[in-house]
């Protein structure tokens, strides 16, 4: 993204997220600018506290100076409380709304997005760019408020001190354009890889825990270490080329403002003796200036923290742009025969270059099971993604009924399809809730029913808080087999019309796979449903089977009648019976 684009990105974050909160803000600025009036009355105090108490002796000033100079810090201490209260809690509400509404963007992306950026990535864009958003909000915005209102406080006093010396201080100025410039393009260059390393640390991160089990098996914990260890060290030294030249800005300030100074005690130390200025003049002229050189150099260092945020800016922007793809509007809310035949008709789908089905036409009987074997990589998942419109077809049209799901509301599509897969997710939340999960249903005793039928009750049993103990982050606090019969009972809930198993039960013991086989029999009698199966008590039921081979089917029939052609399906039987 261009310097250009970028900066845009700053107004757009305001007019969506900053703005509604304007009043809030403009508190804030108003206890900001009184602080910088405060810091101004104290230094005005200090010539009469020279000139007059300390050298002329006129001790009747003594008390009012006092009194004024506490009131000073009582306003600044009171003023500083209520801007930084407003300015945080404005930072943390708009870093807020961001992640939600960016969560909420994400989930109506397709399948394709989620491919080509990795869980570590988006995490990192959603909890660590926004994140870095809010300490910037905290932190360095209110360093722009509080050292603004300072230096045009403690630029007015010099100037009413002196306009010779204030022009004397700052005629090294011109020499921090280019330095400050360079600085700044590094700053944003090495901010830009630091914040892509970190994101490529997450997903390393991701990757370790999700794989620990095989990289255990496999004895790779030193190789990980070691590969996680390699990314550390690079964003470590990205992050410290960016924080280098972080730290460059104020020193070179700092060098700049030691020469003004010396010219001006060179100047104005001439004047004092010649009687021209007096002391007090002279030491608020310095104090002035003092302060103000302390804000110019936390601002420059500010111009770096701008230049971070507008890329964590950037990188959030990025994944708002990003656009589902469009979808032919729905004409119906649902199915008008939900147990009619599905059909795909001239189908095509590939996955960016490489072509995953190829003019694939079949029909699946309503109320009957048909089957879908093959090798890996054949196209068979594909089939489920297409139906529920996970994934969108390349040409070619799908229905149900002879309906067209094009013309369907996703939603209510969705509604009339369950989905047993090893791919189906669990949620850290009760057994109960995983089953009940997506079904508006409230009915306490169809969920138990569910629970019992999938045998989730016998493992419950043994837990210590039944269907209301936990599954953990990804069910991690079941086996696989206790799992698979949880999504079982899901789909037993949502009784569905249309029933799509994927591997239902290759997770479960021979035992448990017989008693929900047969439980699965009994419940598909009256449902239209398809089955993608390797094991062979699924394939052998079904009323229809189709091999698939290279995104087509090659051959078609039932389990006897295939076996007889002794082709495609009779070589993947001798296969799976030696397995």
């Amino acid at each position: 993204m261009s310097e250009e684009s970028r900066s845009y990105l700053i107004p757009k974050v305001w007019h969506s997220y900053i703005k509604r909160h304007s009043f809030k803000l403009a508190i804030a600025f108003s206890f900001m600018l009184l602080e910088g009036a405060a810091m101004y009355v104290f230094v005005r105090t200090l010539k009469p506290m020279f000139d007059n108490v300390f050298i002329a002796g006129q001790t009747s000033q003594l008390g009012s100076i006092s009194l004024t100079v506490f009131a000073v810090f009582l306003v600044r201490s009171i003023g500083s409380f209520i801007y930084r209260s407003l300015t945080v809690k404005t930072g943390v509400n708009v870093v807020g709304h961001i992640q939600r509404d960016l969560t909420r963007h994400l989930l109506t992306l397709d399948m394709a997005f989620f491919n080509r950026h990795s869980p570590g990535e988006l995490i990192e864009r959603v909890r660590g760019d926004t994140q870095a958003l809010q300490g910037f909000a905290s932190t360095t915005l209110l360093s722009v408020g509080r050292d603004t209102a300072t230096l045009i406080g403690m630029l007015a006093s010099a100037l009413q001190d002196d306009w010779m010396w204030t022009l004397i201080v700052f005629i090294g100025a011109p020499l921090l354009v280019l330095p400050i410039s360079l600085l700044q393009k590094l700053i944003r260059k090495q901010t830009r890889r630091a914040r892509e390393t970190s994101a490529s640390l997450s997903t390393r991160l991701d990757e370790i825990f999700h794989g620990i089990k095989a990289i255990k098996l496999n004895n790779l914990a030193q190789h990980e270490n070691d590969r996680f260890n390699l990314g550390v060290r690079t964003f470590v030294r990205t992050a410290l080329k960016s924080e280098y030249g972080k730290a460059a800005m104020p020193s070179i300030i700092d060098l700049i403002a030691g020469i003004g100074f010396v010219a001006v005690i060179f100047y104005g130390g001439q004047e004092i003796i010649s009687g021209e200025k007096t002391a007090g003049t002279f030491i608020s002229f310095f104090f002035a200036i003092a302060l103000i050189f302390d804000p110019i150099r936390r601002l420059t260092s500010v111009s770096g923290s701008i230049q971070g945020a507008l890329i964590n800016l950037e990188r959030i922007y990025f994944l708002f742009d990003q656009k589902p793809t469009p979808r032919p509007a729905a004409k119906a809310d649902g199915l008008t025969q939900p147990l009619g035949d599905i059909e795909f008709r001239g189908v095509n789908f590939s996955y960016g270059p490489v072509p995953v089905l190829r003019e694939l036409s079949f029909v699946a009987a309503g109320g009957k099971t048909t089957a879908f074997v093959g090798a890996s990589g054949a196209g068979k998942s594909t089939l489920f993604n297409l139906l529920t419109h996970i994934e969108l077809p390349d040409s070619g049209t799908i229905s149900i009924g002879g309906q067209n799901i094009d013309s369907l509301e996703v939603h209510n599509l969705r509604h009339s399809i369950a989905v047993v897969s090893q791919e189906s997710a669990l949620f850290d939340e009760s057994l109960h809730d995983n089953i009940k999960l997506g079904d508006v249903v409230t009915d306490d005793r169809r969920i138990e029913q569910a629970a019992v039928d999938a045998l989730v009750s016998e493992f419950a049993a043994e837990l210590p808080f039944g269907l209301q103990s936990l599954a953990g982050p990804r069910g991690s606090n079941l086996s696989g087999g206790q799992r698979q019969r949880v999504i079982i009972a899901r789909a037993l809930l949502r009784d569905a019309p249309i029933l799509l198993l994927d591997e239902a039960t290759a997770a479960l013991d021979n035992q448990t796979e017989i008693q929900i086989q047969t439980l699965l029999d009994e419940f598909t009698r009256d449902k239209t449903t398809l089955v993608i199966a390797h094991r062979l008590t699924t394939v052998m039921n079904a009323d229809l089977i189709h091999v698939m081979k290279d995104g087509q089917i090659v051959e078609s029939g039932s389990h006897t009648e295939l076996l007889a052609k002794g082709a495609h399906y009779s070589a993947l039987h001798r296969t799976l019976a030696t397995d």
